[in-house]
């Protein structure tokens, strides 16, 4: 199994969310008002909108639907910014 995270501006979100539901990711996870520093300084969080604001969205899925979202989120990591990072990881399941 592969973990997908992916951090963006909160306010391209949605367009990360399409992407997931395009590509047929079942489930996912959302964490907004992420704080941290990248390439494009400091998300500090403590605006009123979401203009500088992360979100963090992390799904478990097979490494070929990790692919899928990879090739996917890539054109819109590159346009808008962000990161998207992949690791194996293993599934206990209940």
């Amino acid at each position: 199994m592969k973990k997908v995270e992916i951090v963006v501006e909160s306010i391209h979100l949605n367009k990360v969310l399409e992407i997931l539901e395009r590509v047929g990711v079942s489930g996912y996870t959302v964490i907004r008002d992420v704080l941290g520093k990248g390439e494009r300084g400091i998300m500090a969080g403590d605006e009123l909108t979401d203009v500088f604001k992360n979100s963090y969205v992390f799904a478990v899925c097979s490494e070929d639907m990790a692919d899928k979202i990879a090739e996917s989120i890539k054109p819109i990591l590159k346009k808008l910014g962000g990161v998207c990072l992949m690791s194996d990881v293993m599934w206990v399941k209940h």
